[in-house]
């Protein structure tokens, strides 16, 4: 029995690492290109939320709803399929259960950061499905000083520090800073980011949804990360 065990012991340790070797690869395609996307462990509720709502075909004919040029695009409302053009769109999802809040330090605003859209509710909690992907601007050094110093009691940053990469990628890639430590950042762009930079140029009406429709159609795949690095450039910590 003893030896049964161990064995059973051993295989669950490989199998471990087996999973610890491997990630989902979400691909997002849009009339305007397809961009790939990772999720972080770091933020497990969200992640598991995501790949289950992509996987189930949630997102399919779903479309970008809110576009601000030099800030970011927001999609994931279900109510957008099939909208009617000019109809007012961001409220769908309430009826599901807020995911909660999970900011890391690690992960910040910078360009092509997924993060999840809130209401104002004090516990930060997301929506279930609606999501961002940070376009943002460049900041020149000056304009970061001070940025994380934060008031006691005052400013919601307060327990925000950045590093010496994370203050070098605002300022040469650019990310909407002023939102770290307020909403939850779960994923990366890892390629296609100029498909964001078209979309967030579209014209937009007075509640800056697209005059033309611009939809998405996702789909999940677990690959090795060595493959995941070899085909995109992204290395994993």
């Amino acid at each position: 029995m003893r030896k049964i065990l161990c064995t059973v012991l051993i295989l669950g340790s490989f199998v471990a690492q087996g999973q610890k070797k491997k990630d989902y690869l979400v691909t997002m395609k849009t009339e305007m290109g397809t961009m790939h996307i990772v999720l972080f462990d770091e933020t497990p509720l969200h992640k598991a939320n995501f790949l289950k709502l992509a996987e189930s075909g949630f997102y399919d004919s779903t479309l970008f709803h809110r576009v601000k040029n030099e800030f970011m695009i927001q999609g994931g409302d279900p109510t957008s399929k099939n909208a009617k053009k000019g109809s007012r769109l961001g409220s769908g999802g309430r009826d599901m259960e807020k995911i909660p809040y999970e900011f890391v330090p690690e992960h910040v605003h910078i360009k092509g950061a997924l993060a999840a859209a809130r209401s104002n509710n004090p516990e930060k909690a997301s929506s279930a499905c609606q999501f961002y992907i940070v376009t943002g601007k460049k900041y020149k050094p000056g304009q970061l000083k001070g940025m994380d110093a934060g008031v006691k009691g005052v400013d919601p940053r307060k327990e925000m520090r950045y590093t010496e990469e994370q203050l070098k990628a605002y300022e040469d890639l650019g990310g909407t800073p002023f939102l770290d430590n307020r909403y939850t950042v779960f994923g990366q762009v890892i390629s296609g980011i100029e498909t964001a930079e078209k979309i967030e140029k579209t014209k937009v009406d007075r509640a800056d949804r697209p005059f033309e429709n611009v939809s998405m159609q996702l789909s999940v795949k677990k690959m090795r990360k060595k493959k995941i690095t070899k085909l995109f450039g992204y290395f994993y910590n």
